[in-house]
């Protein structure tokens, strides 16, 4: 291949992958672009994290947040601030009932959420026994 062509080769791939969108679900922000795109202090999201109410990816010591995990978060501070519940009784809630009906999702909305399952799940392995159907349920 001459070295011309090699050069366009390139530049046509980086355009591409430049143009397409990631995976929702893949980990791409770092703690302090997560928390500007949601307004946020960073140290909000490492208290949502202590608290079990998000898993975000690590790559060595850094957090990484996928897009899922931004919609996620937005629909927590949802229910927190505009429902104006607790996060010890929102921690409980999510154990008893789907999210979507503490938010008051509509049902298009609950069909195409990519979020619901995903997040829940990590509040099972919490001390707080929950009526998800689950084999560690007390």
């Amino acid at each position: 291949m001459k070295p011309r062509e090699r050069d366009i080769s390139k530049s046509d791939t980086a355009s591409r992958v430049r143009g397409s969108t990631p995976d929702p679900s893949t980990p791409i922000y770092p703690i302090g672009v997560a928390a500007r795109i949601l307004n946020v202090h960073p140290r909000t999201l490492r208290l949502y994290e202590a608290e079990g109410f998000i898993k975000p990816s690590y790559v060595g010591p850094r957090r990484l947040f996928s897009q899922n995990d931004i919609d996620w978060i937005a629909c927590l501070r949802s229910m927190i601030h505009d429902e104006g519940i607790s996060m010890p009784g929102l921690k409980r809630l999510l154990c008893l009932v789907p999210c979507w009906e503490i938010a008051n999702c509509p049902c298009e909305v609950r069909q195409n959420c990519k979020v619901k399952f995903e997040k829940m799940s990590s509040l099972q392995d919490t001390d707080t026994p929950c009526k998800v159907s689950c084999e560690g349920c007390v």
